[in-house]
């Protein structure tokens, strides 16, 4: 169980909660919202332990697991069975176990083998033994772990498969708390939908950050909304249609009463007026004038509409007929190879969508494309006045440990501070928000960082690995528009239906095959099983 009492968060001068208190027991299943910023990543680490509270106190009872939005890397030798075992110890009990049994059968001390086997044995199925794992073997299953990967090593892997291992491992673990941070990125919707089902059904306690409503609505049954106005979270222990009920009838209430208060405080400060000119009647006015106060004061105030970055993409530059192109590309990662032969035209202006399932290789094209890797053979075609810009689902374009203002400067050194200054006030960094380290923003405020950078880059071909991920509804669809209304020409890999409506593609790479064709309606099925 988690016991919250009385804390203060802050990021720098800013305060994000202040005097919260709350539990979270088994059974629980929370569903931590937001707008972007609002601190919710913030608040999950802080559960976890991974943060400090500016005041009050975080108890924690029993076993806790925590899936950040970016989960620290597994060893990259380690395979992809034995890091979800890890979560329960399986993975030292299977090796002593296989040791013991390479020992029994090496001809050496039969006695200290048998002795070692016995133990071995013992500890593996003290763990859950051969059921423990079926288990975890059923889980990579329903998170589209296939049979195939679980024998890989992590670093052989995508980074939407080592997400999804992380997530696997998590689940297996059996804590009686999870914290999970987005924990549908990378998901296909056959993997959403399980994932669906085992949460809806676990015994533990859940605080999951989600911009997936399907999940919200099937999943929680308390939602926790933070409001950075008010440095104040609102829990809510009903399911989430319930929620959202409640909210709008708040709302109203409000807006009533509001316009009640401002009603009879305008007639009070009417009266006021006429009476302040007159010594007799001053005092009185006077008194009326603070009433008029107080009652605008007992009201609480219509809650704003929350802001909206203005999120917009590069006007491109001239280009070119055929900026980008690639030949015959290659790459190969230890024994998988994820580019076979991928040939590729980007024809100014042109719309292409890169399908493939999980590992196929989709972020390696875009990286290769734009250089941030290298290829084993083929190459890249830079064509006349091409001007690249580039943005990946790991945010790999932002250095960490530089400010807000400095990753921006450096994406578009052309700008004066002012300028600079300018731009990220339209993408919702204001005050000292500019001033922290990238490596401390949430996902949703990495993408708006990162597309930030591409604004005044001039950009005439966009590389988009995944750029929904992490946003809430509202700066979703501003992304939404800006692509739609981008008049250069777009690569983009997504999970994303609604980004694909945006997107509009006229062509479609499928991978690994390196297929390229027309798009039609025939693909669209694709894109929510990749």
């Amino acid at each position: 169980m988690i016991s919250v009492r009385d804390i203060d968060l802050r990021v720098g001068a800013r305060t994000l909660l202040s005097g919260v208190s709350f539990h979270v027991g088994p059974g629980d299943r929370v569903g931590l919202v937001g707008r972007n910023g609002a601190g919710k990543t913030t608040l999950l680490k802080t559960l976890a332990g991974e943060a400090p509270c500016a005041a009050g106190r975080v108890s924690r009872t029993g076993s806790l697991g925590y899936l950040a939005q970016d989960p620290a890397p597994a060893d990259p030798a380690i395979t992809v069975t034995d890091r979800i075992l890890s979560a329960r110890g399986l993975d030292r009990a299977v090796r002593a176990l296989r040791a013991a049994e390479a020992a029994m059968a090496g001809g050496g001390d039969e006695r200290a083998a048998m002795a070692a086997y016995a133990r071995a044995d013992d500890e593996f199925q003290a763990r859950g033994g051969y059921a423990a794992e079926a288990e975890a073997a059923r889980v990579a299953a329903g998170l589209g772990l296939a049979d195939g990967v679980l024998r890989r090593a992590v670093g052989e892997l995508s980074g939407g498969q080592r997400r999804r291992v992380e997530l696997a491992r998590m689940l297996f673990s059996r804590h009686d708390i999870l914290l999970l941070d987005e924990p549908t990125n990378h998901l296909d919707r056959d993997s959403v939908e399980w994932l669906r089902g085992f949460l809806a059904s676990y015994a533990g306690g859940v605080v999951m950050v989600s911009h997936d409503v399907g999940l919200l609505e099937d999943v929680v049954n308390r939602v926790f909304h933070l409001d950075p106005a008010r440095a104040a979270l609102d829990v809510h222990n009903t399911g989430w249609h319930t929620y959202l009920a409640q909210r709008a009838a708040d709302d109203r209430r409000r807006a009533r009463e509001r316009a009640n208060a401002e009603r009879k405080a305008a007639s009070l400060n009417a009266q006021a007026d006429k009476m302040r000119s007159n010594v007799a009647t001053a005092t009185v006015a006077k008194n009326m004038a603070r009433r008029a106060d107080k009652l605008l004061a007992g009201t609480e105030p219509v809650r704003r509409g929350e802001k909206v970055a203005r999120i917009r993409l590069p006007e491109p530059a001239a280009c070119g007929r055929m900026p980008l192109g690639a030949v015959r590309l290659e790459k190969t990662y230890g024994a998988l190879r994820v580019l076979n032969g991928v040939d590729l035209a980007v024809d100014r202006g042109s719309r292409l969508v890169v399908l493939g399932f999980n590992g196929a290789g989709k972020t390696t094209l875009l990286r290769v494309l734009a250089g941030r890797e290298t290829p084993d053979s083929g190459r890249v075609v830079r064509g006349h006045g091409l001007r690249l810009g580039y943005f990946g689902q790991e945010h790999d374009t932002l250095d960490g440990d530089l400010t807000v203002r400095d990753n921006l400067a450096a994406a578009a050194p052309q700008l004066t501070d002012g300028e600079v200054r300018q731009v990220l006030g339209a993408f919702l960094f204001r005050g000292d928000d500019v001033d922290k380290p990238a490596k401390v923003l949430s996902g949703g405020e990495k993408t708006r960082l990162a597309l930030a950078g591409l604004v005044h880059s001039g950009a005439n071909v966009l590389l988009l690995d995944e750029p929904t991920n992490n946003l809430d509804p509202a700066s979703r669809d501003e992304v939404l528009g800006a692509v739609g209304t981008y008049p250069g020409a777009l690569v983009m890999v997504t999970h994303d239906e609604g980004a694909l409506d945006a997107l509009r593609p006229d062509r479609v790479l499928v991978l690994p095959d390196g297929t390229e064709d027309l798009w039609s309606a025939e693909y669209r099925e694709l894109v929510s099983l990749v």
